[in-house]
């Protein structure tokens, strides 16, 4: 499902689960990229968050630390706008927003294109939480699977040994050599108690 947007800026919720990334147990989405659906810099985009900090909770947004910044740059090495400092670059590490804290930086910025991006993201998170519920499901479905299968295998390796030991011919006993001779047993006598 596209939508065009002003400036021919073509929005899909599959384009916008491309930039959702999992750091700290949360999916969410980086500065850069939210400002990119939005219509704005990222530098506006991050001053109008920190002139409306209280709105943003830590479950909205945080910033990265340099080692999950690296994790992530790897993935994105092509698509980081650079800063025009001379060493190239981020000047700072990025912040990223949840599906709530995206929402709230629609609300602050104010602008048409804003309210029009972020049904495509929130769209974005649903599906991702929907295919997470799915596969969640799902390997419960096959955990429950392998153990009905493991319990089947046991019961199965004992009904091939019990038959196994029905279809082997009994043993046949062996053969003595020489004179065997039978003697007949002792009879004890028991003395009953008088």
């Amino acid at each position: 499902m596209e939508e065009k947007i002003k400036n021919n800026i073509i929005i899909s919720a599959e384009l916008i689960e491309q930039r959702i990334f999992l750091i700290r147990g949360e999916k969410v989405i980086l500065d850069f990229h939210l400002a990119r659906l939005y219509g704005v810099p990222t530098k506006s985009l991050n001053l109008a968050v920190k002139r409306n900090i209280k709105r943003f909770p830590p479950d909205f947004v945080f910033q990265l630390t340099q080692d999950e910044y690296e994790q992530v740059e790897a993935a994105l090495r092509f698509q980081i706008e650079t800063s025009k400092s001379p060493r190239g670059g981020r000047r700072y590490l990025p912040y990223v927003f949840t599906e709530h804290g995206a929402i709230m930086a629609a609300s602050i910025l104010n602008s048409q294109r804003a309210v029009d991006a972020s049904i495509y993201v929130v769209r974005a998170f649903v599906h991702l939480r929907n295919l997470l519920a799915t596969h969640k499901e799902l390997a419960h479905k096959l955990t429950e699977l392998e153990q009905r299968i493991l319990k089947h295998d046991a019961e199965i390796q004992t009904i091939i040994k019990t038959l196994r030991q029905l279809i082997q011919p009994p043993e046949k006993p062996k053969r003595q050599i020489g004179f065997r001779v039978e003697e007949p047993k002792p009879v004890y006598k028991v003395r009953r108690g008088k």
